[in-house]
């Protein structure tokens, strides 16, 4: 089971007027959330987490305040949520194919590297000692050979 949400959390559903129900108070006007207060602020930061818009939770929030009779919403409501999920999943997918070769690519390009290549692109004249060396010392050695 997922862990509850933290207490800024349960205090901004509460504030936003995204719970189901009131959540009721102690003797000392704490609040006290019962556990279907805790589930539904899961359910809550899941369809957040998802993507879904603050103003369509609070939408799903009052038709779920509403009771009974309007199921039809929504189902309607969660299955388009659904769907926009769907396709930021096949969109995040492809994005993640393409990294995945990416690195791919770099893996076997960095296998076939000779060990003394000094890590400069073919072409550069630098020197691996040159490039090693600190700029202080290489600043100090150019001055002495003008």
């Amino acid at each position: 089971m997922p862990p509850d949400p933290p207490v800024h959390a349960r205090r901004f559903y509460e504030r936003e007027g995204l719970l189901a129900n009131p959540v009721a108070r102690g003797p000392e006007g704490r609040r006290v959330y019962r556990e279907q207060d805790v589930e539904w602020l899961r359910i809550c930061t899941n369809l957040r987490a998802s993507g879904m818009p603050l103003a369509t939770v609070r939408r799903y929030a009052d038709l779920v305040r509403q009771g009974n009779g309007n199921e039809s919403q929504r189902l309607a409501l969660l299955r388009e949520h659904r769907e926009q999920v769907t396709n930021q999943l096949s969109r995040l997918t492809a994005c993640l194919d393409l990294i995945s070769y990416k690195i791919k690519i770099y893996e076997d390009a960095s296998r076939t590297v000779p060990p003394t290549n000094c890590g400069t692109p073919p072409g550069c004249r630098a020197s691996p000692r040159r490039v090693d060396r600190p700029r202080a010392h290489r600043e100090h050695a150019s001055a002495t050979r003008r």
